[in-house]
């Protein structure tokens, strides 16, 4: 080993599942020929609890302090994207990267006018009011609404907690970024949420200096499943 080992791994599509990305990031963590490790972030989020379990991970990392880890931000890192890039050391992105929209959302479609059109109904028994919360087939009542808001803003509060603890402000301060509006890199930098304006290359470039290189890295991928 000449030179820096740069292990990167890609996050391309919204965030679902954690345990391949997780177990790429305990093989980069415990290899001896991996100097630094990268995130490139091309996400608009998806699942919170695959968010959290990636983030607690690079969080990991970056805290005993091993080896950098770093998190490169593309056309998009935002949501669970961002949630995971907070965990890293430092985080780089594009003037024009969408970042941020920090917040919960929760969706479900209601069919219940087209049920009654069509003459169709559903009879669900149940052990509980909430146990058929979100059926599709009827429409929600207070309650259910009551429950879902509570769910989300709970959801939401860890959130929340998170980017004040990465990024070193107050909760009320975090809490005023929270409105799940994206930021341009730009306008993220002014705001706190990341580190440094910069590309992919330089991302490369900053996790070789922070191992002590200032010769040109190689790049390496994870393993494929097949291999």
């Amino acid at each position: 080993n000449f030179g820096p080992q740069i292990g990167v791994i890609t996050i391309n599509e919204a965030i679902m599942l954690s345990e391949e990305i997780v177990d790429n990031l305990n093989d980069f963590a415990e290899r001896d020929d991996i100097d630094a490790i990268l995130i490139r972030l091309n996400t608009p989020g998806g699942g919170v609890a695959a968010s959290q379990e990636i983030y607690e991970k690079v969080k990991e990392i970056s805290e005993t302090n091993k080896k950098p880890i770093i998190a490169s931000m593309g056309s998009i890192a935002a949501s669970g994207g961002y949630y995971i890039a907070a965990g890293a050391d430092t985080i780089i992105a594009n003037l024009g990267t969408a970042t941020g929209s920090i917040g919960v959302i929760m969706s479900y479609p209601i069919a219940a006018d087209f049920m009654d059109k069509v003459g169709l109904t559903f009879q669900s028994i149940k052990s509980g009011e909430l146990k058929d919360a979100g059926n599709f087939s009827r429409k929600p009542t207070k309650a259910d609404l009551t429950y879902f808001q509570d769910l989300v803003d709970n959801l939401h509060k860890q959130f929340v907690r998170t980017v004040a603890y990465e990024r070193n402000m107050s909760y009320e301060n975090a809490s005023k970024l929270a409105t799940g509006q994206v930021y341009s890199g730009e306008e993220a930098l002014k705001l706190g949420l990341v580190d440094i304006i910069g590309t992919y290359d330089n991302a490369i470039v900053l996790a070789s200096l922070l191992a002590g290189f200032d010769e040109k890295a190689k790049i390496i991928h994870p393993a494929s499943k097949e291999e």
